[in-house]
């Protein structure tokens, strides 16, 4: 791979009004209605491991090289065969449509756009087939474990159809969690749709605007097998009996077994699970708490990533989710030896802030964000931040 720094794509989509996450999550908490906001970036019980995953990324340190000849900062990074402009990619998140009108459309084609990977969720709001023609098939497909084996192969088989390279299956959601926000605001399973939040819909015009235009938010990867004419508690109530969240040995084999192309586990933490998943043929793991929303009382996934890239870095693909808000954080994160980095709430808070033109802001920014902090250590290459990298402080 060459040393040259790499342009990202010309574009007027930057706007120097919002040079930040945070300055993109303040500008969507405006433009969003509260309860989709709150489904956004809550976490579960106290959301203590929400807070806990940025600010432990926060506490890795890097170390600089001045005084060395220096070529440029390169972010082409390969991973399972294909190289990507940038070493992160998109995270799958769920009902992206309810946040914002085609939000799913919106990322999937600004990812394809800087030729960075988009993972889409089972429970996204646009389909598989969609999807795949956006990125020209290019896109990471997100299997929620169906609880019938008939409705996971079809599912299986519309992904393998439509090209996609990678399957992402989830080891953290065994169970439905406990979100108090959601729950106050009627977002649990079954939902509900109070005055309040339609109260708080008016109050967001271009939301309301963009959701009549778009129409409503649907789960469209699973709209082939949804009984027709189910309202919002029995259409709850039908996605609850659907999925069974809790992976095994079995359930992995079995999947391993159908799909020809890469897996991934998303949601490993620990090294007894990291164990099992490669013996059972997964080709990578993304290092993941499901940012924040299903245990409080784990660990940060960066200091999951510290323990399990001593032990199985050399022995696979070992990747992040959860907490990154910024380039820096995918710094530190590749410094700690994620070869790869997924975000979720910091896209769609651009998404949120800027609509059509949000995924691609926050890519040019985040990117930006990146090279500065490769050129201000002196790392040309992605592969290289782990040398730059001064431990954990305990």
């Amino acid at each position: 791979m060459s040393q040259k720094s790499v342009p990202e794509p010309d574009s007027s989509a930057f706007h120097s009004q919002y040079p930040s996450i945070e300055h993109l999550r303040e500008q969507a908490r405006r433009r969003v209605p509260r309860f989709a906001f709150e489904y956004l970036e809550g976490g579960c019980f106290s959301e203590v491991n929400l807070r806990r995953n940025t600010e432990e990324i926060r506490e890795v340190r890097l170390h600089p090289w001045y005084l060395r000849d220096y070529a440029g900062a390169d972010l082409r990074t390969e991973i399972f065969g294909q190289t990507y402009e940038a070493p992160f990619g998109v995270a799958p998140i769920g009902l992206q449509g309810l946040v914002w009108p085609r939000a799913t459309e919106i990322l999937a084609k600004a990812t394809s756009q800087h030729q960075v990977p988009f993972i889409l969720s089972t429970v996204a709001t646009a389909s598989i087939e969609t999807v795949a023609e956006i990125t020209g098939g290019k896109a990471w497909f997100q299997l929620y474990h169906p609880a019938e084996p008939e409705l996971r192969d079809k599912l299986l088989e519309r992904a393998h159809a439509a090209g996609f390279p990678v399957l992402v299956i989830l080891a953290d959601t065994p169970t439905f969690a406990y979100r108090p926000k959601e729950i106050r605001n009627g977002l649990s399973i079954p939902p509900r749709m109070s005055l309040r939040n339609i109260v708080q819909m008016m109050m967001r015009p271009s939301w309301c605007l963009g959701q009549l235009m778009a129409g409503a938010p649907q789960f469209q990867t699973m709209k082939p097998y949804i009984p027709k004419g189910l309202n919002m508690k029995h259409l709850g109530l039908f996605m609850n009996r659907t999925f069974s969240g809790r992976l095994s040995a079995d359930k992995i084999k079995a999947i391993r077994e159908r799909w020809p192309g890469k897996l991934v586990v998303k949601g490993i933490v620990t090294p007894e699970d990291a164990e099992l998943a490669l013996q059972l043929g997964a080709d990578g793991l993304i290092v993941s708490n499901h940012g924040g929303r299903q245990l409080d009382a784990g660990d940060s996934t960066i200091r999951s990533l510290a323990g399990l890239q001593r032990e199985f870095g050399s022995r696979t693909t070992l990747m992040l989710d959860s907490g990154v808000r910024s380039g820096p954080d995918v710094a530190c994160a590749l410094a700690s030896g994620a070869k790869f980095v997924f975000m979720g709430r910091s896209l769609m808070y651009g998404v949120g802030a800027l609509g059509p033109r949000g995924g691609d802001h926050t890519l040019i920014m985040l990117k930006r964000q990146l090279r500065q902090v490769m050129e201000q250590i002196g790392c040309e290459r992605v592969a290289d931040l782990p040398k730059h990298l001064l431990p954990l402080r305990e």
